[in-house]
């Protein structure tokens, strides 16, 4: 997020903001601010409410400000790579907010250090950080410089002295929105970000655009061409909140209209719906509305436990699940039970969820996942880059109904996926095709590594 705010501190709006967006990442947090041209900067790994408090919020003066919460994809989990990333310029203070993940960025990196250029992290997000730095001309050419040079998903949020940036790829593969607070502006990866501090929502920052915010208001200009758009729909899936609105639609809404299409195209005999909380709930109500099949929780859950999926090892995945579920037996026992999930990624949770139902008395569960299989990886800022950690990569449906014990199992296809975004287009779907959307050779010839092997250079 990046917030220009007169009159008021900017970094304790940050932190506000940063708290509604700590589902997409728990790694790390951070808040740079400027102040008549001195940076202020805190960060850390954790969660919000554990980064900051009221001694180092205190710190983050001024009216400008960009946060970030991490979840890594390139680069490792240490404190070196938390975001913000911030240098001292000619021009003076320069901050950086990185969510996505550049395909290039090896390519980039090599060529900084054969310039002779230090890097201090593992991540991409100081590469860019650099290539800002050492472009030509004022803040909004280097920006576009910047997206001539960077391939992949990016949404930026950008820190000087006098303003913050927001910068969102060609593709539009990651949410970028605006939003108006009083005198000043808002600019977050969703508009969830909005209401913690009273802002209302203004418009998407389209892909390939750079708005600035700063005292002369809100601009808004084209900063490169647009491609062919390829918003990530596991972002309408599972990343984004279910109150957070895109292309004026709700995402719960936009859920529930997935569960429907599971519905019609997979019915099955049962008694109750169930879904797996949380990110599973709006599928499943709409699973029910469609199925005619009473909805019920069968599982209740732990909230002090994150999301499993964005966790950065498989050990901890597999540790936390049974610590965050537990079933509600009498609603569970003796019934024919679906069992609605939003996707399966890696089959860390399935298999447990579903013995964890027939241990409580289910006669019969039948998973039903309101996504098509994923196959392949995605190289564009969701953490599953290696077809190895995909159950669906290697496994069929029947093999994959076997490995979680389920009675049935049945995954959403991508045309009633696309009918329940209501698009027919405008969506990467390449981790459950295996098209990507790039056109670049440079895309394909590219060694995309895992990011454990970036972790080796600082040990991270």
């Amino acid at each position: 997020m990046g917030i220009y705010a007169p009159g008021k501190e900017a970094g304790r709006l940050s932190f506000f903001s940063l708290y509604t967006l700590q589902h997409r990442g728990q790694e790390a947090a951070g808040i740079a601010t400027c102040d008549n041209g001195v940076a202020h900067i805190h960060k850390g790994q954790g969660l919000v409410a554990t980064v900051f408090n009221e001694d180092n919020v205190s710190t983050l003066k001024g009216d400008l400000a960009i946060g970030h919460t991490r979840y890594s994809t390139t680069g490792g989990t240490g404190i070196r790579n938390a975001q913000p990333v911030i240098m001292e310029t000619i021009d003076g203070p320069l901050g950086l907010a990185h969510n996505g993940n550049l395909v290039n960025a090896h390519l980039l990196r090599r060529q900084l250090l054969e310039r002779g250029v230090g890097l201090q992290t593992s991540s991409d997000t100081e590469v860019m950080v650099h290539l800002l730095s050492a472009a030509s001309g004022d803040w909004l050419n280097r920006i576009k410089s910047l997206m001539t040079q960077a391939e992949g998903a990016f949404a930026l949020t950008i820190l000087t002295r006098d303003a913050v940036y927001g910068v969102r790829d060609p593709w539009g593969f990651r949410p970028l929105v605006v939003g108006r607070l009083d005198d000043g502006y808002i600019l977050a990866s969703e508009t969830c970000a909005f209401s913690a501090i009273g802002a209302e929502f203004v418009c998407e920052v389209e892909p390939g655009q750079i708005a600035r915010i700063d005292a002369n208001g809100l601009h808004i200009e084209q900063g490169a061409v647009p491609k062919q758009r390829a918003f990530c729909t596991f972002e309408q899936i599972y990343f984004s909140r279910p109150d957070s609105i895109y292309g004026g639609n709700l995402i719960h809404s936009t859920r529930q209209r997935l569960g429907r299409e599971l519905a019609r195209e997979n019915p099955v005999d049962a008694d109750i719906v169930v879904s797996v909380p949380d990110s599973g709930t709006p599928h499943a109500i709409g699973f029910a509305q469609e199925a005619g099949i009473p909805y019920t929780e069968g599982l209740t859950k732990n909230r002090y436990v994150g999301r499993t999926f964005i966790e950065p090892t498989q050990q901890l995945r597999e540790s936390r699940v049974e610590m965050k579920f537990n079933p509600l037996k009498d609603n569970l026992a003796g019934k024919r039970v679906v069992l609605v999930d939003d996707s399966i990624v890696r089959g860390t949770t399935s298999g447990p969820l579903v013995q964890m139902v027939r241990n409580a008395g289910a006669a019969e569960v039948h998973v039903r996942v309101a996504c098509p299989a994923i196959t392949d990886p995605c190289y564009m800022g969701v953490d599953m880059a290696s077809s190895d950690e995909l159950i669906a990569g290697h496994k069929s449906v029947e093999e994959i109904r076997q490995h979680i014990g389920a009675d049935s199992l049945a995954f959403l296809s991508i045309d009633a996926m696309m009918r329940g975004l209501e698009a027919e287009d405008g969506y990467c779907n390449a981790c459950f095709t295996g098209v990507y959307p790039f056109e670049s050779e440079r895309f394909v010839q590219l060694e995309l590594r895992p990011k454990e092997q970036f972790a080796n250079v600082w040990g991270d």
